[in-house]
């Protein structure tokens, strides 16, 4: 999934709408871990095993509340609304129909989205809704940490 036609057959939304790729192919990290600012391992609480991680002791099950939990232990909190707010970075949840998590993005200091897709490449996205649909469902929380550097990501 590293040409545009292969991504928005995945993410149809993407077609026509003001983003870009940012990385090659990693699988050496997931949207679950990219969100959370660590790009060194995958994060998922159902493919527990070699060189998989999930927060020890936030229950290994494929559920809101779990990742919620599991962002909680790395400074977020729930919050209200996507919106950008200065000294703080914001993460938005999305979910399938059903209510299982399917995909982390993370909010860029200009107010712009970074999403890692699955283990292949990053993108950069003005509208946070562009990467939603049958593949990764809908925003249905968002966090936000105080932001503790002046780094970009």
């Amino acid at each position: 999934m590293t040409d545009r036609k292969a991504i928005e057959a995945q993410l149809p939304r993407l077609e026509g709408s003001d983003y870009q790729i940012t990385s090659c192919k990693d699988p050496n990290y997931n949207c679950f871990a990219w969100a959370a600012g660590d790009h060194t391992r995958v994060w998922s609480p159902v493919m527990l095993g070699s060189g998989v991680y999930w927060p020890p002791g936030i229950p290994a099950l494929p559920s809101l509340s779990g990742v919620i939990q599991a962002y909680t232990i790395t400074g977020f909190e729930v919050c209200d609304s996507p919106d950008l707010e200065g000294g703080y970075e914001r993460i938005a949840i999305f979910a399938d129909p059903t209510g299982e998590p399917r995909h982390a993005a993370r909010q860029l200091p200009d107010g712009r989205w970074a999403s890692k897709l699955g283990d292949h490449v990053d993108i950069e996205h003005v509208q946070l809704e562009v990467v939603g649909g049958a593949w990764y469902g809908e925003p249905v929380a968002y966090m936000k940490r105080a932001t503790t550097t002046t780094d970009t990501y």
